[in-house]
């Protein structure tokens, strides 16, 4: 069994609670916007009062992105706007839920400990997800990958795919009395890249299927090949160039590796708590309670698009 969490911007976290809509989880978001880094003043504008209750720009930053997907497709000021309100509405019927003493109920006290734990969780894998992100060790990561990527052959190639071996064979003789490949990809073929004169760009063996890829590294530069069968019709393939394929540059890269290193951290680091913590699943036979080692993501980096 691996370890795995739902992502955020913030860390790692079991699922988005401010999503249901209870007046529990209004209080949690409020503690959320109560924990946010102190601002200078001046940065950090007074927006709304209710009942004499400040809401601050930065109380709006932290409802954003605590609220992230639903305000994706808002222009900025409508977003602003929205959150302002959402806030407003937050502190009205918060306090209305405080005059009902609904903090005292069993079901608010259990929501409330849940998100505070997950908070505490999130703050703490965030901490060492940043601090495993050093230059060293993104600058490893690339290397190492770098090796892997680097002299693997790679073949830039077009294709016209067709139902039939008689369709094929037919555009492999007007091939051979000078028809251009690329207008008759353009015209003939069925694939999706057809209105690019079947331009496949550069791939490797792995990224095409076995019959395509066996018959594609063999032929040499300007040669076209005979028809090709695959599971998706016949082929007539045409070899533009061969490489040796190159890493992409570091700083193309730089992201994924990032994100990689911050969540390989975060893995190790609940699987070592996990490992020195006393575990009793009630479930499971006793056997069954140990957890396999946190898996990180895969480590391979995407080659630049052409």
């Amino acid at each position: 069994m691996t370890t795995s969490f739902p992502e955020t911007k913030t860390g790692l976290r079991f699922g988005t609670a401010c999503s249901r809509g209870s007046l529990a989880v209004m209080a949690c978001l409020a503690a959320v916007l109560a924990a946010g880094l102190p601002v200078r003043a001046q940065d950090n504008p007074v927006l709304a009062k209710v009942n004499g209750a400040e809401i601050r720009q930065s109380d709006v930053a932290l409802a954003e992105e605590e609220l992230g997907p639903s305000l994706a497709q808002m222009d900025p000021a409508t977003k602003k706007d929205n959150v302002l309100a959402f806030l407003i509405d937050l502190k009205i019927v918060a306090k209305a839920a405080e005059d009902k003493k609904v903090e005292n109920s069993e079901d608010f006290k259990k929501r409330l400990a849940f998100t505070r734990s997950r908070l505490l969780m999130d703050s703490l894998l965030a901490t060492e997800g940043k601090a495993a992100t050093t230059d060293a060790a993104m600058k490893q990561v690339y290397e190492e990958a770098a090796k892997q990527i680097t002299g693997e052959m790679e073949v830039h190639a077009r294709h016209i795919l067709v139902e039939t071996e008689d369709e094929a064979k037919t555009i492999a003789e007007e091939l051979k009395k000078g028809g251009d490949f690329a207008e008759l990809a353009k015209k003939k073929s069925k694939d999706p890249g057809a209105s690019d004169g079947g331009d496949l760009g550069f791939f490797t063996k792995e990224q095409m299927v076995p019959e395509f890829s066996a018959v594609a590294f063999t032929l040499e530069p300007g040669k076209i090949s005979d028809p090709v069968k695959s599971q998706f019709g016949w082929h007539l393939i045409k070899v533009e160039e061969k490489r040796a394929r190159k890493a992409p540059e570091f700083e193309q890269v730089k992201a994924q590796i990032e994100t990689y290193v911050t969540r390989k951290a975060q893995a190790e680091y609940v699987a070592k708590l996990r490992e020195a913590a006393k575990v009793e699943r009630m479930d499971k036979p006793a056997e069954a309670t140990k957890p396999d080692a946190a898996k990180p993501a895969d480590s391979k980096m995407a080659p630049p698009k052409k």
